[in-house]
């Protein structure tokens, strides 16, 4: 994120004060805003060498990385912001890999005249969500566009683990036989954002999910089955993610909706605005294909871990060279779950 230093006769004002252009040239301005806001909460021994790059320990297995932009609207949502969002998204790509996630990269896109304070609320939720997740952030950028040309912020992360030897996980791997379990309720963030944006109340507010799923992965793997590949089920849901698996094995797949966990307010409110919950995105969910000989077992270690109480078996991967994923419904026919041929929720990550 650039040198730190101190010294500054006057400090920023966080509660009053807004992003000027001045906060991403590169002079002083920057280093403050660098210092007193970002460093004030994300630093740590690898930011603070202060360099062009960062020097990292190697660690033992393969490097996984993933990079991730976030751009949703509005930036504060029900259960979540933008700021966690971005830790979430990136270390859910790293650890469904099987990867143990470790360092963030992040680099900040600002809006003049955005309010410090929002961006002070922004930061503190990027900590702590990394604090949970157990990695730090070690490299960063900062850029400030003019007003108009930006939305307040946007974030771009990139993380970075490391995976055991002989562990490979891959959409590739899925099998005839194999079943297909989900973490838990599905459309959750989607509908979150839809809720807040259309001003719909349920008695049951809507919450995002957003969350980081490191824990949970690492028990699903310590259970021992066969795990075949792990994915969250982020924009265009669990439909495109299905079919990304299916289309990436050369394999059906067949899912029965009687299964699939959908809160009733996530589905009321799909219901109200003509929209599939398998078409809706999820931040704090994951998909998971496995061995049939070990779903039992998988499942109870899902079950086990506090992201995995309403984990289930929804489907099974069947022969099929066209590689279509379709769906029993709860009226006992049959239906197509296809890709979404447009984007049905845009900015909602």
């Amino acid at each position: 994120m650039g040198d730190v230093k101190k010294g500054y006769a006057r400090p920023l004002d966080i509660k009053q004060g807004r992003v000027d252009l001045s906060h991403g040239g590169g002079g002083r301005a920057m280093v403050q805003l660098i210092t007193e806001l970002f460093a004030k909460h994300l630093g740590n021994e690898y930011l603070a060498q202060g360099n062009d790059g960062t020097l990292l320990p190697a660690g033992a297995g393969h490097l996984v990385i993933s990079t991730d932009s976030h751009v949703v609207s509005p930036l504060f949502f029900p259960g979540g912001d933008i700021g966690g969002l971005s830790v979430h998204g990136t270390v859910n790509d790293v650890a469904v890999m099987g990867a143990t996630p470790l360092y963030l990269t992040a680099g900040f896109i600002l809006e003049e005249g955005f309010p410090l304070a929002d961006l002070a609320r922004i930061v503190e939720s990027m900590a702590r969500a990394a604090n949970a997740a157990g990695v730090k952030l070690v490299a960063g950028d900062t850029k400030v566009v003019e007003q108009g040309k930006g939305d307040g912020v946007f974030i771009t992360t990139t993380g970075v683990g490391y995976v055991p030897e002989g562990l490979r996980l891959s959409g590739d791997l899925a099998r005839p036989g194999d079943v297909v379990l989900v973490s838990g309720s599905i459309g959750d963030h989607g509908m979150a954002i839809m809720s807040q944006r259309e001003n719909l109340s349920f008695d049951a507010p809507i919450l995002s999910d957003s969350a980081s799923l490191h824990g949970l992965t690492a028990a699903m793997l310590a259970s021992g089955a066969a795990l075949r590949v792990m994915r969250d089920p982020t924009r265009g849901g669990v439909a495109a993610t299905l079919n990304e698996i299916a289309h990436q094995s050369g394999v059906g797949i067949h899912l029965d909706e009687a299964a699939i966990p959908v809160k009733p307010e996530v589905n009321a409110a799909c219901e109200l605005l003509g929209l599939d919950p398998l078409n809706i995105a999820n931040e704090g969910k994951l998909l998971a294909v496995c061995a049939a000989a070990d779903a039992e077992r998988l499942l109870a270690a899902m079950r086990a871990h506090p992201q995995g109480r309403e984990a289930a078996v929804i489907g099974r991967v069947v022969e099929d060279a066209h590689c279509f994923v379709q769906m029993k419904t709860g009226f006992g026919g049959r239906r197509m779950v296809d890709w979404l041929s447009g984007e049905q929720l845009p900015r909602i990550c």
